[in-house]
């Protein structure tokens, strides 16, 4: 028999592999689906995410509603609107994103492709992201964005059933469910590109299950009285420090589902990469792009902790929860995008902020 530790590290495991597959060979990135749809007008990518996120929506609420999950004790449904965290944060990682090239969860990506940068990257988010959570940072974070939380009224929560049930009543969690994940179902189905992109349409599929089964994994298979698991699925910021903090400290900590799926989004995309013969190692070409990917390490998770996640955690996770976080956050992280993917064509700040507040600017590229 396994142990509660052992479980939840296997189970995560098994879905951060399927992300690792889906991001090696369904092409799955979410830096990628902004950069196609900002500057080629290709949205197919972007419709791979949103198809995820209904998938991840619809499957979690089931869980919730059949009393396999209690998502009450996640740590997206909290007793106000984190507008601060999701802003800031989601601008910061945004930035940070454009200068590394990818997230997190794309890092991990790149790890197992064999990218000698990605381990920098993942080295230097880790470390920022337990600076942010209990470090030195962490009291800057907490003075910036706790003054902007929107505290709510007792007995309410930040899902988005909860802001709603004073008009709805009990009809407002399947209210909200419904319209999102068929509005999302629908963008992102109506037009057939994502049905001729196979690759694409399987990994939204797969990385909307995998959000599923993270909640399941944590919620249901690691209810235990004695030794209970934290309530949590996919997300790659804090888990990279955690993991980082568990290699430094083997005997003092429990390998979780987090550092599980760390593990396994690197050994998924490992084994496509050598499967597919595209394992090849890579590294940085000079110290101005190593610089370029330390900075932006450090912005992701310093942002990431703020905003309580990345496109994956805040995009996938939190929004199957119903969290308004959710769309705050990716709001701000596409704007962040924006700004920094304009700064790695210039090198400029100025223009990459002026482009991002010309209206025609998003109309035309």
């Amino acid at each position: 028999m396994l142990s509660q530790s052992a479980m939840m590290f296997a189970c995560g495991l098994i879905a951060g592999g399927v992300l690792g597959v889906a991001g090696r060979a369904g092409r799955f990135c979410t830096l990628a689906m902004l950069e196609d749809a900002f500057f080629g007008s290709d949205t197919r990518r972007l419709k791979s995410f949103t198809l995820a996120a209904a998938v991840a929506l619809v499957g979690t609420q089931l869980l919730s509603a059949f009393g396999f999950v209690d998502l009450a004790r996640s740590i997206y449904l909290i007793p106000s609107i984190p507008l601060g965290g999701a802003i800031l944060g989601g601008l910061l990682f945004g930035i940070g994103m454009a200068l590394v090239g990818t997230c997190g969860f794309g890092t991990l990506v790149r790890i197992g492709g064999g990218d000698l940068r990605a381990v920098v990257v993942f080295l230097v988010l880790g470390i920022s992201a337990l600076a942010a959570m209990r470090g030195l940072t962490g009291y800057l974070r907490l003075a910036l964005t706790e003054p902007l939380s929107l505290r709510l009224p007792e007995g309410m929560t930040q899902a988005a059933d909860s802001l709603l049930s004073f008009g709805l009543g009990r009809l407002a969690q399947p209210i909200a469910v419904a319209v999102a994940a068929v509005a999302l179902t629908a963008w992102s189905l109506a037009d057939g590109q994502l049905v001729k992109s196979p690759r694409l349409l399987l990994a939204g599929l797969g990385v909307g299950l995998a959000v599923v089964f993270g909640w399941f994994a944590t919620g249901w298979l690691g209810n235990d009285d004695f030794d209970p698991a934290r309530l949590a699925s996919l997300t790659f910021v804090a888990p990279l420090g955690n993991t980082v903090l568990y290699i430094a400290t083997m005997s003092g900590a429990h390998a979780d589902f987090s550092i599980g799926s760390v593990a396994g989004v690197i050994l998924g995309s490992f084994l496509s990469a050598i499967f597919s013969r595209r394992f090849r190692w890579e590294a940085c070409d000079d110290a101005r792009e190593l610089k370029r990917h330390m900075t932006g390490a450090l912005l992701m998770g310093t942002g990431g902790i703020m905003s309580m996640g990345c496109t994956i955690g805040q995009g996938l996770s939190a929004f199957s929860t119903l969290a308004v976080s959710a769309p705050i956050t990716m709001l701000a992280i596409a704007c962040g995008a924006r700004v920094g993917l304009e700064y790695t064509m210039t090198g400029e700040w100025r223009p990459a902020l002026r482009n991002l507040l010309s209206v025609h600017s998003w109309s035309t590229k």
